[in-house]
C-alpha cells in the first residue's frame, strides 16, 4: 500500500463527464487505445465535472502568460482494466528492452522489475478503498503545446521509466538546456496548482484534484473522489 491509499474516501457523487476537447490539445486516437487498451463504453477523455472546470481555469492562467498556448491532455480517466493492461504492457516492454525472458528470471529479479513498473504505475486494485488515481476521474496526465501547435520539450517523455520523470530532475542543472526544461515544468506546475491541482511527487506530468493522492499531499482528512 502506498501512503496516500490510507486516506479515507467519501465520494461526493460528482459525475464523470466528457472533457470539452475542442478547448484543449489531444492525441487521436488515444495513446493507450493505439496500444490495444479497451475502454469499453468508457472514454479516456472523461474527468469529474469540477476537475474539468479547474483544468479550464489552469489553461486560462497559461494563456494569460502565453497567448495561444494550450494544455495537451495525454490521459485522463482510466478504468481499472486499462490500468492492468498498461501495467502488464510496461512490464513486458521492460523485459524486451533488457533482453530478458520471464522464464529466465528469479523471483528477486521479477520483483526488481515490478518495482520499476510501479514507480510510475499505480497498482490496478479492484478494492474500492484503494482505487488507482486515474480510475477516480480526479487525475490527469498533461503537457503543453505552444501557439504553433508544437509540443514543448519537457526533458523527458510521459510514462518514461527513468529518473528524468522526477519533477525536479533538472532543478540543479546549471546548463541552459537543463534550466529550460526545469522552467517549463515549473510553468506547468504553477498553472495547475493555481487552479487547485497538486502534482504527483514522482511524475512531472501527473496532476490530481480530489482523489486520495491530492488529499494526502494537501493534508486533507478525506478524499472526495473514489473509483468512478
Amino acid at each position: 500500500m502506498k501512503p496516500y491509499q490510507s486516506i479515507p474516501i467519501r465520494d461526493c457523487g460528482e459525475p464523470l463527464i466528457a472533457i470539452p476537447l475542442v478547448q484543449f490539445s489531444v492525441e487521436t486516437p488515444h495513446p493507450y487505445q493505439k496500444l490495444g487498451a479497451s475502454y469499453g463504453e468508457k472514454s479516456p477523455y472523461y474527468l469529474r465535472s469540477k476537475v474539468i472546470e479547474a483544468l479550464i481555469q489552469a489553461q486560462t492562467y497559461l494563456q494569460q502568460q502565453y497567448s495561444g498556448w494550450k494544455i495537451h491532455i495525454f490521459d485522463a480517466y482510466r478504468p481499472v482494466a486499462v490500468q492492468q493492461f498498461m501495467v502488464d504492457y510496461t512490464f513486458t516492454s521492460l523485459l524486451k528492452e533488457k533482453g530478458l525472458t520471464l522464464d529466465s528470471l528469479s523471483e528477486t529479479e521479477k520483483d526488481s522489475l515490478w518495482q520499476q513498473v510501479y514507480q510510475i504505475w499505480a497498482i490496478p486494485s479492484d478494492d474500492l478503498t484503494t482505487p488507482p488515481p486515474h480510475s477516480t476521474g480526479g487525475a490527469v496526465d498533461i503537457t503543453l503545446i505552444d501557439n504553433q501547435g508544437q509540443l514543448l520539450d519537457m526533458g523527458g517523455l510521459i510514462d518514461e521509466l527513468s529518473e528524468r520523470s522526477q519533477p525536479n530532475y533538472y532543478a540543479n542543472h546549471t546548463d541552459n538546456l537543463g534550466q529550460t526544461y526545469h522552467q517549463k515544468r515549473e510553468l506547468l506546475n504553477q498553472i495547475m496548482t493555481q487552479a487547485g491541482f497538486l502534482r504527483h511527487p514522482g511524475e512531472w506530468w501527473h496532476f490530481s484534484l480530489g482523489d486520495q493522492m491530492w488529499a494526502w499531499q494537501g493534508q486533507k482528512a478525506v478524499a472526495y473522489y473514489g473509483r468512478a
